[in-house]
């Protein structure tokens, strides 16, 4: 049986539990927490300035355009919402975010950028293929995926005092359950998705 995701209710129509956990979905979501963790592992990586700039021209590629593809398609009808709810609509611009990073990486490691910052992109790119081989037979929970690897790659840069950052991870998960996106099975398979993408980072960094 195919797992369809349902047809969220307006905001307005909506009980305060999934009012919740929309806000959650909305905060959280992928190119959001894209952007953050490369800020964060950008200024990490060298502890200045100039590290947040190569974070942020990271983000650009890894996070900034994918999301504007997302809004374009949204916006023209082709994407039912930012988030993709339908399967078969995440083949594009999932392809064209590919492309995206693809080029980040190349002037990433054309411009010599910091070796955290390169292997975050790198595997953000793993990631992103990852994702993208599932998603074309199987709903995967890409919120999960990036919320997990998210919290892995973390926890790798700056130890366990960011610990606590599991809690984003656990909130994406409950977010998307309570809003009937995604199985708990689609969410645990997202989780094992960020899993390689961290890998990546730590063999990689």
């Amino acid at each position: 049986m195919t797992f369809s995701p349902p047809v969220p209710p307006s905001f307005a129509d909506s009980t305060p539990r999934e009012k919740a956990a929309r806000v959650l979905t909305e905060g959280l979501a992928p190119a959001n927490l894209v952007v953050a963790q490369l800020l964060l592992v950008g200024w990490h990586s060298t502890g200045s300035w100039s590290g947040l700039g190569w974070g942020l021209l990271a983000a650009l590629f890894c996070g900034m355009v994918p999301i504007g593809i997302v809004l374009l398609g949204v916006r023209r009808g082709a994407l039912t919402d930012q988030h993709i709810r339908v399967r078969r609509q995440r083949v594009v611009p999932m392809g064209l975010s590919l492309v995206s990073v693809v080029a980040g990486i190349t002037l990433l490691r054309v411009l010599g950028a910091p070796a955290d910052v390169f292997a975050l992109v790198v595997a953000m790119l793993v990631g992103l293929v990852s994702s993208l081989l599932v998603t074309v037979g199987w709903q995967i929970s890409i919120h999960m995926s990036v919320a997990g690897g998210t919290v892995m790659v973390l926890l790798l840069v700056f130890g366990p005092v960011v610990l606590p950052a599991v809690l984003i991870a656990a909130g994406v998960g409950w977010s998307r359950l309570i809003l009937k996106a995604h199985t708990a099975a689609q969410l645990l398979a997202g989780t094992a998705l960020g899993g390689t993408a961290a890998l990546t980072f730590a063999l990689l960094r």
